[in-house]
């Protein structure tokens, strides 16, 4: 995948595939390691959506050895966002080649959490949430998710069936293409009806068991399958 640095000068150059221009989305992610891994999977694997612009991904912050709680991620991205629409604004974008920036972060008992979500909904950043974090997602992909884990992360972690007793248990914090492959439809039906499961008016970051990482995969990365 490449780096955001590589394509961040891109925006007055057209980035083409097949004579099309992509639209750019930079991904702030709060672990090095996860969601990552992740995203590379579906770089490579993605099924993207019929009929939508092209997507090149852009993990902003792969190197960063810090600024990755909630609050850092959001307002990082709200200065990459006003570079961006800056350039887009020179290179008179039309609307559906503007980029997208994206906060991918979890619960985890952060502090704050609240407030980084309202601070990116205003200023534009997507963010995709997970509660109590983002093993919720994978554990969307084998089996429906109910109850809550009271904010404990590795309540979800130890329900991953690849845990015990095998190679993967040894990188535990990977996710590997043989763990998600083929399963995306399985996990966002389930993520669906877990988040159905809370009453309307509790706020986002309240809601445990949560993730609306399937959102974020449609939306921003126009990919409906993998």
């Amino acid at each position: 995948m490449g780096r955001a640095q590589r394509g961040r000068d891109s925006w007055e150059r057209p980035a083409r595939r097949g004579g099309q221009r992509k639209r750019q989305v930079f991904i702030f992610t709060e672990g090095k390691v996860t969601e990552p891994s992740y995203l590379d999977i579906l770089k490579d694997q993605g099924v993207p959506l019929a009929d939508e612009v092209p997507v090149e991904m852009h993990i902003a912050n792969r190197k960063a050895d810090s600024g990755r709680k909630p609050l850092d991620l959001v307002e990082q991205a709200i200065r990459l966002k006003r570079e961006e629409d800056r350039k887009a604004k020179r290179a008179k974008l039309e609307t559906k080649y503007l980029s997208q920036v994206w906060c991918l972060f979890d619960h985890d008992n952060y502090t704050y959490v609240r407030d980084a979500l309202d601070q990116a909904k205003a200023a534009g950043i997507g963010v995709a949430f997970s509660h109590p974090c983002f093993e919720v997602w994978r554990l969307a992909h084998y089996k429906p998710v109910s109850g809550s884990f009271a904010g404990v992360c590795g309540g979800a972690a130890d329900r991953l069936p690849f845990q015990r007793g095998s190679q993967d248990a040894k990188t535990p914090k990977v996710v590997l293409p043989h763990q998600i492959l083929g399963r995306y439809k399985t996990a966002r039906n389930n993520a669906e009806r877990m988040n159905g499961q809370h009453a309307a008016h509790v706020g986002k970051w309240d809601r445990d068991p949560y993730t609306d990482v399937h959102a974020f995969v449609e939306k921003a990365l126009h990919i409906d399958n993998y």
